[in-house]
Protein backbone atom coordinates (compact mmCIF):
# COMPACT_ATOMS: atom_id res chain seq x y z
CA UNK A 1 0.00 0.00 0.00
CA UNK A 2 2.74 2.27 1.08
CA UNK A 3 4.13 2.10 -2.61
CA UNK A 4 0.85 2.33 -4.73
CA UNK A 5 -0.73 5.83 -2.60
CA UNK A 6 1.11 9.09 -2.07
CA UNK A 7 2.53 8.95 1.66
CA UNK A 8 0.73 12.23 1.61
CA UNK A 9 -2.44 11.60 0.73
CA UNK A 10 -3.13 8.63 2.51
CA UNK A 11 -2.65 10.70 5.82
CA UNK A 12 -4.66 13.39 5.67
CA UNK A 13 -6.31 14.41 7.95
CA UNK A 14 -4.49 12.11 10.13
CA UNK A 15 -1.19 13.76 10.40
CA UNK A 16 -1.43 16.40 7.67
CA UNK A 17 -4.00 18.75 6.44
CA UNK A 18 -4.84 19.83 2.37
CA UNK A 19 -2.60 22.50 0.92
CA UNK A 20 -5.80 23.72 -0.57
CA UNK A 21 -8.89 24.30 1.86
CA UNK A 22 -12.09 25.20 -0.31
CA UNK A 23 -14.95 23.81 -1.76
CA UNK A 24 -16.58 23.81 -4.96
CA UNK A 25 -19.00 22.11 -7.34
CA UNK A 26 -19.04 21.60 -11.03
CA UNK A 27 -17.14 23.85 -13.38
CA UNK A 28 -16.17 25.98 -10.92
CA UNK A 29 -14.22 23.34 -8.92
CA UNK A 30 -12.13 22.82 -12.67
CA UNK A 31 -11.75 26.88 -12.82
CA UNK A 32 -10.38 26.75 -8.94
CA UNK A 33 -8.25 24.33 -9.52
CA UNK A 34 -6.36 25.66 -12.60
CA UNK A 35 -6.17 28.56 -10.82
CA UNK A 36 -3.76 26.81 -8.08
CA UNK A 37 -2.09 25.64 -10.32
CA UNK A 38 -1.30 28.82 -11.73
CA UNK A 39 -0.45 30.37 -8.67
CA UNK A 40 1.77 27.89 -7.44
CA UNK A 41 3.59 27.60 -10.66
CA UNK A 42 3.91 31.61 -10.83
CA UNK A 43 5.58 31.47 -7.04
CA UNK A 44 7.76 28.62 -7.57
CA UNK A 45 9.13 30.45 -10.85
CA UNK A 46 9.38 33.80 -9.12
CA UNK A 47 10.97 32.69 -6.07
CA UNK A 48 12.88 29.69 -6.35
CA UNK A 49 15.70 30.54 -5.01
CA UNK A 50 14.15 31.30 -1.59
CA UNK A 51 13.61 27.52 -1.07
CA UNK A 52 9.78 27.32 -1.71
CA UNK A 53 8.81 23.96 0.10
CA UNK A 54 5.14 24.05 0.45
CA UNK A 55 2.42 26.56 -0.52
CA UNK A 56 -1.18 26.57 1.72
CA UNK A 57 -4.13 28.37 -0.53
CA UNK A 58 -7.34 28.78 1.57
CA UNK A 59 -10.05 30.19 -0.38
CA UNK A 60 -13.02 32.72 0.99
CA UNK A 61 -15.70 35.02 -1.24
CA UNK A 62 -13.35 37.34 -3.38
CA UNK A 63 -10.31 36.67 -0.99
CA UNK A 64 -7.42 34.13 -1.64
CA UNK A 65 -5.21 33.62 1.16
CA UNK A 66 -2.18 32.28 0.55
CA UNK A 67 1.09 31.22 3.08
CA UNK A 68 4.04 30.51 1.67
CA UNK A 69 6.45 27.65 3.52
CA UNK A 70 10.22 29.04 3.02
CA UNK A 71 13.62 28.62 4.03
CA UNK A 72 14.62 32.46 2.60
CA UNK A 73 11.92 34.35 4.13
CA UNK A 74 13.68 37.25 3.33
CA UNK A 75 13.94 37.32 -0.28
CA UNK A 76 10.33 36.69 -0.55
CA UNK A 77 9.97 39.53 1.79
CA UNK A 78 12.26 42.06 0.79
CA UNK A 79 13.35 45.11 2.00
CA UNK A 80 10.28 47.09 3.73
CA UNK A 81 7.97 44.67 2.51
CA UNK A 82 8.47 46.03 -1.04
CA UNK A 83 8.91 42.33 -2.76
CA UNK A 84 5.99 40.71 -0.72
CA UNK A 85 3.93 43.80 -2.10
CA UNK A 86 4.99 43.51 -5.70
CA UNK A 87 4.07 39.76 -5.59
CA UNK A 88 0.93 40.49 -3.95
CA UNK A 89 0.02 42.70 -6.89
CA UNK A 90 1.08 40.27 -9.07
CA UNK A 91 -1.25 37.59 -7.78
CA UNK A 92 -4.37 39.64 -8.41
CA UNK A 93 -3.48 40.51 -11.42
CA UNK A 94 -3.03 36.45 -12.35
CA UNK A 95 -6.50 36.11 -10.56
CA UNK A 96 -8.95 39.07 -10.73
CA UNK A 97 -9.30 38.49 -6.54
CA UNK A 98 -8.04 40.03 -3.37
CA UNK A 99 -5.12 38.38 -2.53
CA UNK A 100 -3.33 37.94 1.28
CA UNK A 101 0.42 36.52 1.38
CA UNK A 102 1.69 35.27 4.31
CA UNK A 103 5.13 34.15 4.61
CA UNK A 104 5.90 31.32 7.01
CA UNK A 105 10.29 30.46 7.57
CA UNK A 106 11.02 26.74 7.62
CA UNK A 107 13.45 26.43 10.87
CA UNK A 108 15.13 22.82 10.16
CA UNK A 109 15.38 22.49 5.91
CA UNK A 110 17.05 19.45 6.97
CA UNK A 111 13.71 17.68 7.19
CA UNK A 112 12.19 19.11 4.69
CA UNK A 113 12.27 16.20 2.22
CA UNK A 114 11.05 18.18 -0.82
CA UNK A 115 14.18 21.11 0.15
CA UNK A 116 16.48 17.49 0.52
CA UNK A 117 15.27 16.07 -2.49
CA UNK A 118 15.45 19.43 -4.57
CA UNK A 119 19.07 19.43 -3.10
CA UNK A 120 19.79 16.37 -4.60
CA UNK A 121 18.94 17.13 -7.66
CA UNK A 122 20.58 20.43 -7.55
CA UNK A 123 23.72 18.64 -6.71
CA UNK A 124 23.63 15.98 -9.75
CA UNK A 125 22.63 18.75 -12.51
CA UNK A 126 26.40 20.13 -10.91
CA UNK A 127 27.67 16.75 -11.48
CA UNK A 128 28.35 15.87 -8.48
CA UNK A 129 28.25 12.08 -7.24
CA UNK A 130 24.97 10.91 -6.51
CA UNK A 131 26.42 8.58 -3.69
CA UNK A 132 28.02 11.68 -2.01
CA UNK A 133 24.90 13.35 -2.27
CA UNK A 134 22.89 11.12 -0.75
CA UNK A 135 25.25 10.24 2.23
CA UNK A 136 25.60 13.89 2.78
CA UNK A 137 21.62 14.68 2.67
CA UNK A 138 20.98 11.48 5.23
CA UNK A 139 23.49 12.27 7.88
CA UNK A 140 22.43 15.76 8.39
CA UNK A 141 18.76 14.57 8.29
CA UNK A 142 19.27 11.92 11.31
CA UNK A 143 21.93 14.74 12.75
CA UNK A 144 19.02 17.09 12.58
CA UNK A 145 16.70 14.55 14.88
CA UNK A 146 14.65 12.51 11.85
CA UNK A 147 14.03 9.05 13.10
CA UNK A 148 14.76 7.57 10.20
CA UNK A 149 15.61 8.70 6.25
CA UNK A 150 15.07 7.16 2.98
CA UNK A 151 16.64 8.03 -0.13
CA UNK A 152 16.10 7.07 -3.53
CA UNK A 153 17.49 7.79 -7.18
CA UNK A 154 16.88 6.58 -10.43
CA UNK A 155 17.81 6.98 -13.95
CA UNK A 156 20.92 7.14 -15.87
CA UNK A 157 23.52 7.79 -12.43
CA UNK A 158 26.85 8.29 -13.82
CA UNK A 159 26.12 8.61 -17.28
CA UNK A 160 25.58 4.94 -17.39
CA UNK A 161 24.13 3.29 -20.62
CA UNK A 162 21.61 1.54 -18.95
CA UNK A 163 19.13 3.28 -16.13
CA UNK A 164 19.02 1.85 -12.72
CA UNK A 165 17.22 2.61 -9.55
CA UNK A 166 19.97 3.00 -6.26
CA UNK A 167 18.40 3.69 -2.63
CA UNK A 168 20.26 4.03 0.71
CA UNK A 169 18.30 4.37 4.21
CA UNK A 170 19.10 4.81 7.82
CA UNK A 171 16.89 4.48 10.71
CA UNK A 172 12.66 3.27 10.76
CA UNK A 173 11.11 4.57 7.75
CA UNK A 174 6.89 2.94 8.15
CA UNK A 175 5.52 3.54 4.67
CA UNK A 176 2.46 1.97 5.44
CA UNK A 177 1.92 3.49 9.30
CA UNK A 178 -1.09 6.03 9.04
CA UNK A 179 -0.01 7.43 12.50
CA UNK A 180 3.75 8.45 11.66
CA UNK A 181 4.74 11.63 10.84
CA UNK A 182 5.98 10.52 7.45
CA UNK A 183 6.89 13.46 5.18
CA UNK A 184 7.41 12.69 1.11
CA UNK A 185 9.44 14.72 -1.64
CA UNK A 186 10.22 14.11 -4.86
CA UNK A 187 12.21 16.15 -7.41
CA UNK A 188 14.08 15.85 -10.83
CA UNK A 189 17.40 16.85 -11.97
CA UNK A 190 18.06 17.50 -15.58
CA UNK A 191 21.65 16.63 -16.49
CA UNK A 192 23.00 15.58 -19.99
CA UNK A 193 22.17 12.15 -19.42
CA UNK A 194 18.63 12.88 -18.99
CA UNK A 195 15.98 12.66 -16.17
CA UNK A 196 17.22 11.50 -12.88
CA UNK A 197 14.21 11.30 -10.02
CA UNK A 198 15.00 11.62 -6.67
CA UNK A 199 12.60 10.92 -4.05
CA UNK A 200 13.04 11.04 -0.19
CA UNK A 201 11.09 9.85 2.83
CA UNK A 202 11.74 11.63 6.57
CA UNK A 203 10.47 9.98 9.18
CA UNK A 204 9.40 11.71 11.90
CA UNK A 205 7.78 9.97 14.86
CA UNK A 206 4.55 9.06 16.02
CA UNK A 207 1.27 10.87 16.46
CA UNK A 208 -1.40 9.72 19.00
CA UNK A 209 -4.74 12.00 19.26
CA UNK A 210 -5.53 12.87 22.71
CA UNK A 211 -8.84 10.64 22.54
CA UNK A 212 -9.86 10.69 26.24
CA UNK A 213 -10.57 14.62 25.79
CA UNK A 214 -12.41 13.73 22.38
CA UNK A 215 -14.52 11.02 24.06
CA UNK A 216 -15.86 13.25 27.07
CA UNK A 217 -16.06 16.21 24.72
CA UNK A 218 -14.38 18.78 27.19
CA UNK A 219 -13.43 22.00 26.34
CA UNK A 220 -9.77 21.48 27.16
CA UNK A 221 -7.97 21.45 23.31
CA UNK A 222 -7.26 18.17 21.46
CA UNK A 223 -3.53 18.10 21.63
CA UNK A 224 -1.12 15.91 19.71
CA UNK A 225 1.49 13.15 21.38
CA UNK A 226 4.35 12.43 19.48
CA UNK A 227 5.82 9.53 20.56
CA UNK A 228 9.33 8.49 19.44
CA UNK A 229 9.75 5.00 18.40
Amino acid sequence: MGRKIHPVAMRLKITRDWDARWYAEGADYVNLLHEDLKLRKFIKKEHGRAGVSRIEIERQPNLVSINIHTVRPGLIIGRKGEAVKQLRQDLQDLTGKQVKVEVTEIEKPDLDSLLVAESIAGQLERRIGHSRAMKASLDRAIKMGAQGVRIEISGRLGGSDMSRRELMSAGRVPRSTLRSMLDYGFAEALTTYGRIGVKVWIYKGEMLEDLYAQRNNDNRPQQDVYVSP
